[in-house]
Parts: structure tokens; sequence; C-alpha cells
């Protein structure tokens, strides 16, 4: 058995019909309504075909892992990051549209098929875009991180999470652990990433689950706590991240 074969979407745009097994079952539902990626990720997208990847089972024809990235400007000082997943679309499509030259390749996402992870594809991403990064000329691949086990500990500070380490040093977090192995740099929290604010009723129909009253929810997948307003009738997630750079290749 081949493995999957790695194309762009300028290469294969037909791919870009047969992703939803892998964004659906990777990601909580509420995770597909962020208010920014709703209004600005298909134009953006659309922008930059050539670096946007996909990973393609030959043999059964289906997508089995993803790589979102778009580029912009970044002075490379820590403190001037942008605020999270939100702001780097926004500033993404601003400097586009304004023609400022981009020095950074943000990544966004990088998702494999629950059942192809644990074969490498996620390092093969992360390493094609550093590839792409450098080819570009590029001084930065930087990238929002969500911590795969951060759901599990929602009343914990992304401050206090992202330094955890395991006896051996390593990154307690399997997503940030991995990030870390392949040469990535932990730079800051960014704790306000990406904002979902919808009904309740969405929020309701999203988790499965009952908000009777206002007040602050665990919920399955969420990163932090969701705000529920009862009176305005609308729920409020925001997502915290952890910001990591790769040296370009």
């Amino acid at each position: 058995m081949t493995g999957p074969r790695l194309y762009t979407f300028a290469e294969r745009p037909d791919l870009m019909d047969h992703l939803t097994e892998v964004t659906e079952t990777s990601w909580p539902e509420f995770m597909l309504h962020s208010n920014v990626a709703t209004e600005l990720w298909r134009e953006l997208r659309a922008s930059f075909l050539d670096f946007q990847w996909v990973l393609h089972d030959e043999e059964a024809d289906e997508v089995v892992g993803l790589g979102y990235t778009v580029p912009l400007f970044w002075d490379g000082d820590v403190d001037h990051l942008p605020d999270g997943f939100d702001e780097v679309l926004q500033a993404s499509v601003r400097d586009h549209a304004d023609g400022v030259l981009p020095n950074t390749l943000c990544a966004l996402q990088v998702t494999v098929a629950e059942k192809r992870r644990g074969q490498r594809l996620s390092g093969l991403l992360i390493q094609t875009m550093r590839t792409v990064a450098g080819a570009h000329g590029y001084a930065h691949l930087i990238a929002p991180v969500r911590p795969t086990w951060k759901d599990r500990y929602p009343l914990v500070p992304i401050e206090r999470y992202m330094t955890w380490r395991r006896d051996d040093g390593l990154p307690f977090d399997p997503w940030l652990r991995l990030h870390e192995r392949v040469g990535g740099q932990m730079l800051a929290a960014c704790p306000d990433s990406t904002l979902i604010s919808a009904s309740v009723e969405e929020w309701e129909s999203w988790t499965g689950m009952a908000f009777p009253e206002s007040g602050d929810y665990v919920v399955p997948g969420a990163l932090a706590l969701v705000r529920i307003d009862r009176e305005s009738g609308i729920g409020e997630h925001v997502e915290p991240n952890v910001w990591i750079r790769h040296d370009p290749l």
C-alpha cells in the first residue's frame, strides 16, 4: 500500500469538494462556525490555493489530510503577534488588499483523518509548510496551535497549560509535543484566538446540551468555558491557542 500523495489545491481544485469527512470528524461541530472564518475563509483560500495542501489516498480515492496556511507580514517581535486565528485571517486579507509584501507564512490548520493518525502525516504537512515558506523567502512560519488535550482542562488558563511538561521534559500536550519534536518553539499564549458567537439554540443543537440559565458551561470539545446569556439569547466561546514558530527550510 502506497502512502497518500500531497497536492496543492491549485493542482487539484476538484478535491475541495471532498473535505467533509476529514473536517467533520476532526472538529467539534461548533468549531466549524467561527465568525471570522465564516466571513473570510472561502475568499481567502481562493486567493492562496498554492498555500493550501491536501493529502489524497490515490487507491481509496479519498482525502486523508489537510494543511492550510496564509501569508502575511509580521515584524518578528513576539509582542506584535496577531491576537490569534481570527486576527491572522483579517491581517492576511488586509495585507493582500493593500499590496503589503508578506514575510511570514501562518499555518491555520493541520488535520489528518482519524483512521490515518499515527502515520506521521501531520509531521509531513508541517515540514511541507516549512519548505514552502523557505522557498518563498519568508522569514517565519508561525501557527496559532490548538492543543489536543486542552478540552480536558477547560478551567486551566492557557498560559499555565502550555507550560506543563512530562517527566522527560517534553510538553504534556500531544500536539504541542509533536510541534516541539519537529523543531517548533512555543512563543506565547494567544488566549483570545477564535470567537464563536451564536444563538443559544444553535449552541444547543451543536452540543446536544441544554443551557437552562445564564452562566459559564463546560462543553465537550471546548478548550475554555462557553458563556451563555439567556437574556440576549447568545452563547460565546473564545478559544485559546498557543503561538508556535518553526524555522523555514
